[in-house]
């Protein structure tokens, strides 16, 4: 189960943006890089639940350590064994997972059996200067997010809505790419109508920023079957095209201008480091999590694959939308109304749901960030200032750009890799250091990552910041070309 939910996590809104990626950078190039970065990304995931192991550990430590001193304070004071005994036995019961096999005998220090999630992690195992990085990087990544999910889902209503001029037997649209300045209903452009979409989500989804989201259970089971039914419909509608022998799409190898926006549509699209610990502590057996998270790894690289060559066969490069979806709006693609209606409207019924989660995640990373030990905020602040300043950057984002191929490669490529390369292998490397000082040398963490040796962790390093400095001379000569 735990395995399936990091399947729904990693595929999500990038792997949308990912066949014009493709396209874009030829098929070759997007082959080997996607390969790669699924790789990079793998590793990296088996740094972070090692240092979940450590971060345990420490904790574990600490603990015996406190009922030690207790212990002796009791023993002075007169306090009777059975009392500490209920006590201890209380403390263990509430603090192992509800999903964990009862086994005899003390357990591992090492057993990942608490949730401690990586703003945890970075507090305990980094310095001051590099927990307020680790938020930093984190905040901006989930800016990033929220400014791609105000984007795709009114350029999403927009597509279906403003029907093409002069053909109107099919109310979505042939597929044609149009101006922004183009008209959508009367004198309504089609720019006012995204940014009429854009005011009327803004007010629907915005409110939930102020509030706290729980029990989204039934959401997100909803949101998972829509997802799987529209990836293998467009699966299956592209290979129908090829089979027929009307695919339009003549893709090239390699075109070197691509790569930018392909690498940071990659790393967006595998992401899952920042919420591993929700996902791998209720797992009960955790011997071969490595093996079963590279399973994961190779089936998302293989599905990945296919919607990508399917879609770069089936389609031109011309006629590619950003958001894969908004392809399929085409009556010579598909003549049920149904269909074409349901594939454009997709990303709305399932940002939506999102949209919230991560706003209230990225207001409460906003408040820790700030927090002082001991201290609470004024009415106003907690409920007026930290809410509003999560909202309103990515909604003016999405005021001024519908970029969406631009938004999730930008994100990908800065934040993302920050997320998703340097503070794992910052985590791993300090978290074996603490692991010497606090046990010893001679002490293994069980689930050590298969990249142990030292040379990972500064190839992992390399390769994040010769990233950030190719992304951003890629986009500085860009914009000089212009």
């Amino acid at each position: 189960v735990g395995l399936v939910y990091m399947f729904n996590l990693i595929v999500g809104t990038g792997a949308l943006t990912m066949p014009k990626a493709f396209a874009m950078a030829g098929w070759l190039v997007s082959l080997v890089l996607l390969t790669f970065l699924g790789f990079m990304s793998y590793m990296t995931t088996t740094f972070v639940v090692e240092a979940m192991a450590a971060a345990n550990a420490q904790l574990r430590w600490k603990r015996m350590e406190k009922r030690k001193d207790d212990e002796d304070e009791d023993s002075s004071s007169g306090v009777s064994d059975s009392d500490v005994l209920l006590q201890d036995g209380y403390e263990r019961a509430e603090t192992r997972p509800i999903l964990s096999v009862q086994r005899r005998g003390s357990p591992n220090i090492f057993e990942i059996t608490e949730r401690v999630e990586m703003g945890q992690m970075a507090s305990m195992f980094f310095n001051k200067v590099g927990v307020n990085l680790f938020y930093f990087c984190i905040i901006i990544y989930l800016y990033g997010d929220l400014a791609i999910y105000a984007a795709a889902v009114p350029v999403s209503l927009m597509q279906v809505t403003c029907s093409a001029t002069g053909n109107r037997s099919c109310s979505v649209g042939d597929g044609t790419k149009y101006n922004d300045t183009d008209k959508c209903w009367g004198p309504i452009r089609r720019i006012d109508a995204y940014r009429l979409y854009l005011a009327a989500f803004t007010l629907l989804l915005g409110p939930f920023t102020f509030f706290n989201v729980q029990k989204t259970k039934y959401l997100q089971i909803m949101t998972s079957l829509m997802r799987w039914i529209a990836f293998i419909l467009m699966i299956i509608l592209a290979l129908i095209r090829i089979s027929k022998g009307q695919a339009e799409g003549h893709p090239s190898m390699a075109q070197l201008s691509g790569i930018r926006n392909l690498f940071g549509v990659c790393v967006y699209s595998f992401m899952c480091q920042h919420s591993l610990p929700s996902l791998i502590t209720p797992i009960s057996k955790k011997k071969h999590v490595n093996k079963l998270v590279l399973l994961d790894y190779v089936l998302i690289l293989a599905f990945y694959s296919l919607l990508s060559f399917t879609a770069i066969y089936c389609f031109r490069n011309d006629t590619l939308m950003d958001m894969y979806t908004l392809s399929f709006t085409n009556c010579k693609i598909i003549n049920v109304a149904f269909i074409r209606y349901f594939l454009g409207l997709f990303p709305v019924f399932t940002i939506s749901t999102n949209f919230p989660i991560i706003a209230v995640t990225l207001r409460n990373n906003w408040k820790t960030l700030f927090h002082r030990e001991g201290g609470t905020y004024p009415w106003v602040v907690d409920r007026i200032v930290f809410p509003a300043i999560t909202l309103i950057p990515p909604v003016l984002v999405a005021f001024c750009t519908h970029d969406l191929e631009s938004l999730v490669g930008i994100t990908g490529a800065y934040a993302g890799n920050g997320i998703q390369y340097l503070i794992p292998a910052f985590l791993a490397y300090c978290s074996r250091k603490d692991t010497q000082l606090v046990f010893g040398s001679g002490t293994v963490n069980k689930h050590l990552s298969p990249f142990r040796h030292t040379f990972w962790i500064v190839f992992v390093l390399i390769w994040g910041f010769s990233c950030f400095v190719f992304v951003t001379a890629n986009i500085v000569l860009s914009e000089s070309k212009l």
